[in-house]
C-alpha cells in the first residue's frame, strides 16, 4: 500500500468514527483543538500527520488512538 493510499485509509477511518458520533468536522476540530480545514485535509488524505496530531484527534473523538488505524 502506497503511503498516498494509507493516508485515504487513514482519513476515511476518522471520517466514518466522526460520523458515527454525529459529529462535524468543526465539531471535532473544536473537540481536538486543531482547525477544520485540517481536519478536511486529514479527511481527504491530503496531510501526513505527527503523532501529536493523532492523539489530538483520537481524543476529540474519545477514542483510542490505535482505532484510528483499523
Amino acid at each position: 500500500m502506497s503511503k498516498d493510499d494509507q493516508l485515504k485509509a487513514f482519513g476515511e477511518q476518522v471520517k466514518r468514527l466522526r460520523k458515527q458520533q454525529g459529529l462535524t468536522q468543526e465539531a471535532l476540530a473544536e473537540r481536538s483543538g486543531l482547525s477544520a480545514r485540517y481536519v478536511s485535509r486529514v479527511e481527504l488524505g491530503n496531510v501526513n500527520l505527527g503523532l501529536v496530531a493523532i492523539l489530538q484527534l483520537a481524543s476529540g473523538l474519545g477514542r483510542p488512538a490505535a482505532e484510528l488505524f483499523k
